[in-house]
């Protein structure tokens, strides 16, 4: 939770130079702790389990089971009763009376059945796919969350370890002011080199904080696994049953059903009708009763069929380029990952040398500060390479891991 207490503010001439804005207060506490019981997958099952998207995939669901009922129906459609009377009692009197009833059954076209069950199937699995879709997009959300995390506790412990240096220079630095031995320039400098350390001590822990709600708002969890690395995955080529491209293909197959049940349906189902009807004709006093059989057979018109076949071949070729259009990204985002894999592995070589030259340089600074043969800038200067050296070192190392599970989400692997 997040609670923000601003006091009031004083008029412009009454701030002088350090009430130039309002204090605020943060309760801001974000704590996550590691386990090292805790995988990958289970917290990727956590954020399945809270994402609204499940509403959806259990109307899908729902869709595909209506569809299964229609396709096992007696009947493509409802029956319906039809009742008629007719008498003269309103023309010419002459008590002719006539009663029909009749109960309209419509009649199944060849091969709609199979066609709708063939619509049913796709749609059921469509679901499943849909499902494993939504499964693999979540999984790169939790990675990238999951790491982004790493990444911003990394940069704490950056700043902290910047942090702890200045102090120990601006420690050095005043017991040496007091000595004698160097001039109040050289410790005004020195502190403001750990107020700016104690700064971004600050804002690394803020930016550490959000990581972590994003984190906590994403699964529900307020522990995180310890040992999130994953084993860089064997494939290297995009599969056809990667779950997002399994997903569009099931799409297509489904529209191209959908068209051809759409062809069968270009006309009305046929109609039965089976009754009876009562006749009596005008002056007589007897009923005549009988049994009625109708058929019914509608034609096919283009008034009719043609808006239904024109939104059929439109969706089928909606899914149809949006295959294409996956294809196309997932193969330039595989392409991507194993490049920033290779990138990040020199990277990393690269950064582990300097790292090393840049402790010993600083080493050997220190000492030479100490002795009197350096003065504080050059040792200031020298502190800041082997900062970022060190930034750089330990970014590569949790940019290396996060390329690897960037990697694994481009092939269709989950944690």
């Amino acid at each position: 939770m997040c609670c923000l207490f601003f006091q009031a503010q004083a008029a412009p001439d009454e701030l002088d130079g350090n009430e130039a804005f309002p204090p605020i207060h943060i309760d801001h506490d974000d704590v996550l702790e590691g386990s090292t019981t805790l995988s990958m997958f289970q917290v990727l099952e956590a954020a399945y389990a809270r994402n609204p998207q499940q509403k959806l995939l259990q109307a899908l669901d729902g869709e595909a089971q209506a569809s299964y009922t229609r396709a096992k129906s007696m009947l493509p459609m409802a029956p319906a009763v039809g009742v008629r009377h007719v008498n003269d009692s309103l023309s010419s009197g002459r008590g002719e009376r006539e009663w029909e009833a009749g109960l309209d059954l419509p009649v199944w076209l060849p091969g709609q059945r199979a066609a709708r069950q063939a619509v049913a199937d796709h749609a059921q699995e469509g679901v499943a796919a849909s499902r494993e879709g939504f499964m693999m997009q979540l999984a790169g959300l939790v990675r990238d969350t999951v790491w982004d995390v790493a990444m911003r506790e990394n940069d704490l412990k950056l700043a902290q370890y910047r942090h702890k240096n200045a102090q120990a220079i601006h420690k050095d630095v005043m017991a040496r002011f007091k000595a004698g031995e160097l001039p109040r320039t050289d410790t005004m400098l020195a502190e403001d080199e750990t107020l700016k350390a104690q700064a971004a001590v600050i804002r690394a822990e803020a930016e550490v904080k959000h990581a972590r709600h994003r984190y906590t708002q994403l699964t529900g969890l307020d522990i995180l696994p310890a040992r999130p690395t994953e084993d860089l995955a064997s494939i290297r080529t995009l599969q056809d049953n990667h779950p997002l491209l399994k997903e569009a293909r099931t799409k297509l197959a489904l529209a191209e059903d959908e068209v051809h049940l759409v062809n069968i349906e270009k006309r009305e189902n046929p109609m039965v009708n089976v009754g009876t009807r009562t006749i009596r004709g005008g002056f007589d006093t007897q009923f005549n009763s009988a049994l009625t059989v109708s058929l019914r057979i509608p034609f096919d018109a283009e008034v009719r069929s043609a808006p239904m076949l024109a939104a059929a071949n439109s969706n089928l070729a909606r899914a149809s380029a949006e295959l294409e259009r996956l294809r196309l990204v997932m193969q330039t985002m595989l392409h991507e990952a194993m490049h920033n894999l290779e990138v990040t592995h020199e990277e990393l070589e690269i950064a582990t040398r300097q790292r090393d030259l840049a402790q010993e340089n600083l080493r050997l600074s220190r000492k030479a500060f100490q002795l009197g043969e350096s003065d504080l800038v050059s040792l200031m200067r020298i502190q800041a390479l082997a900062t970022e050296a060190e930034r750089a070192y330990r970014s590569r190392q949790t940019q290396m891991k996060w390329d690897i599970a960037k990697y694994n989400q481009a092939v269709g692997v989950l944690p």
